[in-house]
């Protein structure tokens, strides 16, 4: 239903037709930067049924005032269209928002192994820990912590011997357990190390020391994580709310797995999702064909929720130094040779396997390959699907795509891949490559969006939430400027113009996942998913980008997120999203 009247709407907009339908909310005195080409800014937009039917003047735009209209007045604020998640995992930043904050500085206070544990054993001593009988923290990351290594067993142990203590590390590819923990999964000194994972040992080279590398992490780890089902609705509930907090109004539950989904089925079925979440679940898994065979598996949402694709991963993080790459690591990590060079997932033959699967389905892929070893494999694979298959408008997608080189983007762009770049990076780990993981020459290459750019490629930009917090300001930050934490630019000729930037989170991203025809930029005919801005990124000093607040997320006209508005700012009280993209699959 409101698929055909966004068409309608669309359709009478581009024909010069006059919308006359009275407008249930408009907006005025507001900066509009509308990510559409043909009409770039704007000062007022109309919205109802939670569609834009109106965008440009003010004087214009109020002729669909009604007595009924809610007219807010934004004083010189900003309006975007909503924030468009190209590559994040909202049910594991549901996981995070319920787990002991282990983020370095400036995102947390865990900048020593100290502070963990002292973190931790404040965790320990809240209702949800005690009632849960574990104690979980996220966001370790070796890298920022003094030590500049892991937290072992025994310094886990040193919070609790009695109960299981579980920390993951930043980047989700890692995590350490306690010996209660180890116990617990089953880890001993007769335990193999998995295919694409490892076990790390103590001196013996046979004891755990408690951290478990990618498959291993996976396999084991995360065994200990089993929340009920209503715990596990209000995780992604929880995830959902982080993420409109910065702006999102969609998200992607990247590899997701088969609890995620059915929860995810389960909460749009009960009318109980906030913003769209597009889901891709792991390919490898056996659960994935039965559902891209289910009716989620579409365009059209059902109740704020579908399944867009697959998702694959070919290797593991770069900070982490699990990424797999074709040259030696700068420095490789305690007790590893020199010419370390990390370790890919899946064999060659394995990795070609899953990919023509996806391809002889016509499943919309999402390959992780951080390392250009595993961006290797992935062109490998894709090249003889596409011998095989043709090229078609998959729109399958690189993800990371860290430490691609410019001949692997030239392939990419033959081979239709589109590159999802993790430009934070610059910011969070920049000092951290340039120093230890690629050293100076390969760490100015890092997610390299101006070489993709220089040839005419649609890229998108993302977080990989909960890595890093579903923050699109950062997001700009860090690809305009790829500053590092000590303010050293890393690469400048990869820095990016804004209004690039701005697409690769709104338009591109929309475009990524087939829905830039409903999302993306403000125009009619489109879904009214807003963010009002404390400032205007196209116009501010590129340097001070990261002040910009996030003051309101409008999914479909209906605010779902505000932040205690200052004084010059008037807008609705926050209300459940609205029942319109419900209907879209009737």
């Amino acid at each position: 239903m409101w698929r055909n009247l966004a068409v309608g709407l669309g359709w009478m907009a581009m024909s010069g037709i006059a919308l006359a339908a009275d407008a249930d909310k408009i907006y005025i005195n507001a900066q509009i930067v509308t990510m559409n080409d043909a009409q770039p800014a704007a000062q007022a937009l109309a919205i109802k049924d939670g569609l834009v039917i109106a965008v440009g003047d003010q004087q214009s735009v109020l002729a669909h005032k009604s007595a009924t209209t809610k007219v807010i007045d934004l004083k010189g604020k900003t309006l975007l269209p909503g924030f468009v998640d190209a590559h994040g995992h909202v049910s594991m930043t549901g996981l995070q928002a319920v787990s002991a904050n282990l983020l370095p500085a400036p995102d947390g206070k865990g900048n020593s192994i100290a502070a963990l544990q002292q973190i931790l054993k404040e965790y320990a001593a809240t209702p949800l820990a005690r009632s849960k009988g574990i104690i979980i923290g996220f966001g370790y990351d070796d890298a920022q912590l003094k030590e500049r290594r892991a937290p072992t067993r025994q310094e886990l142990d040193a919070v609790s011997r009695d109960k299981p203590v579980l920390v993951i590390h930043q980047s989700g590819h890692l995590g350490a357990l306690n010996s209660k923990a180890l116990q617990m999964v089953g880890l001993n000194a007769d335990s193999k190390d998995p295919e694409g994972g490892q076990i790390q040992r103590e001196a013996d080279g046979r004891t755990p020391n408690g951290v478990l590398e990618e498959t291993a992490w996976f396999a084991s780890g995360m065994k200990l994580i089993q929340p009920s089902p209503a715990d596990y609705a209000a995780m992604l509930l929880a995830g959902q709310q982080l993420y409109a907090r910065f702006g999102f109004t969609t998200g992607q539950d990247g590899r997701s797995d088969e609890n995620s989904n059915k929860t995810w089925a389960g909460l749009a079925q009960g009318n109980k999702m906030l913003i769209d979440v597009v889901s891709y679940p792991d390919l490898a898994m056996p659960f994935t064909d039965e559902l891209m065979r289910s009716a989620w598996n579409q365009r059209a949402y059902r109740g704020h929720f579908r399944v867009g694709g697959v998702k694959l991963s070919l290797d593991g993080s770069p900070q982490g130094k699990t990424a797999f790459l074709s040259h030696p690591y700068h420095v490789p990590p305690k007790g590893k040779p020199a010419d370390y060079r990390g370790y890919p997932t899946f064999r060659d033959d394995e990795a070609e396997r899953l990919i023509d699967k996806a391809y002889a389905n016509n499943w919309q892929l999402l390959v992780h390959a951080n390392g250009d070893a595993a961006a290797d494999q992935m062109l490998s694979g894709v090249g003889k699907a596409v011998a095989k298959y043709g090229l078609l408008d998959r729109r399958n997608v690189m993800i990371h795509a860290q430490t691609v080189r410019e001949e692997q983007l030239d392939a990419m762009q033959r081979l239709g891949i589109v590159p999802s770049f993790f430009g934070m990076h610059a910011y969070y780990w920049g000092d951290w490559h340039r120093d230890e993981t690629l050293g100076p020459q390969r760490a100015d290459r890092i997610s390299p969006a101006m070489s993709a750019l220089h040839r005419g490629m649609t890229f998108t930009q993302h977080h990989d939430a909960p890595v890093a917090f579903p923050d699109a300001i950062a997001i700009l930050d860090a690809v305009v400027n790829r500053r590092t934490r000590s303010r050293d630019i890393l690469g400048p000729d990869q820095r990016l113009p804004i209004a690039v930037a701005l697409k690769s989170i709104t338009l591109w991203a929309a475009w990524q996942h087939f829905e830039d025809g409903s999302k993306g930029s403000i125009e009619p005919g489109k879904l009214a998913d807003l963010v009002v801005l404390s400032a205007n990124p196209m116009t501010i000093d590129p340097e001070h980008l990261r002040s910009i607040q996030v003051l309101e997320t409008i999914k479909e006209g209906n605010t779902i997120y505000q932040a205690k508005a200052p004084a010059s700012v008037k807008s609705v009280k926050s209300v459940k999203s609205a029942k319109a993209a419900k209907d879209a699959a009737k």
